[in-house]
């Protein structure tokens, strides 16, 4: 026996119609506010995706980015350096330094790749996007130019009171916790009056100090 399907509700003649002029009035009843661009500058949300910066001092030249970029639209050139040892008797090391570093933004679709996949925190996101230009050439920016735009990286925002503290904090402060607990067991052990263990005894010169004559 096939089951019987419960009864549809009656459809009321022009009911879509009254939804959508509800919505009309609605909306005709509300106060317009238009955005006096560009005299004002409009109030961009903190993860704005405008122009990116580049950090160039942690930049490794890992080519990671430019690598993992969809639009191939990051250039990076580089050459080796020889850094001398550190030590008498070390090994010397060699580096990579950075030449160039370019976006062309004309190609970049703003997809924010390979700022996720830095691993040394060297791109970030400015929320500027006031940068049009009349000539495509002039929207390929240099290292120079990308350095200028971290100074409109906004500050990160807070964390959240109810997240984790970091493992770094949490093992800095446990190491500083467990270092005041040292600290404050030896001065226990050492009773009032009495001197700690290597002072000089009540009329004897300290350690490089003459006695009386």
């Amino acid at each position: 026996m096939t089951e019987s399907l419960p009864p549809s509700r009656p459809r009321i003649p022009g009911a879509g119609l009254a939804k959508g002029l509800a919505v009309t009035l609605r909306t005709m009843t509300r106060k317009t506010v238009t955005q006096q661009y560009p005299d004002v500058q409009p109030e961009l949300p903190p993860r704005t995706r405008g122009v990116i910066g580049l950090f160039e001092e942690n930049c490794t030249v890992c080519m990671l980015c430019a690598r993992e970029c969809p639009d191939w639209c990051i250039y990076i050139d580089s050459h080796k350096e020889t850094v001398p040892a550190a030590v008498e008797g070390g090994r010397e090391r060699s580096r990579n330094v950075l030449d160039r570093f370019a976006i062309d933004f004309a190609l970049c679709m703003y997809c924010g790749i390979c700022i996720e996949v830095c691993p040394f925190d060297a791109l970030f996101w400015s929320p500027e996007f006031e940068y049009a230009e009349t000539d495509i050439h002039e929207l390929t920016h240099e290292r120079d130019r990308l350095r200028e735009w971290m100074w409109t990286v906004p500050a990160p925002p807070a964390l959240d009171p109810a997240a984790e503290e970091p493992k770094e904090l949490a093992a800095a402060r446990k190491a500083a916790d467990k270092l005041a607990a040292a600290q404050a067991a030896a001065a226990e052990e050492t009773a009032p009056g009495e001197p700690a263990p290597g002072d000089p005894a009540p009329g004897e010169p300290a350690p490089g100090e003459e006695g009386p004559a």
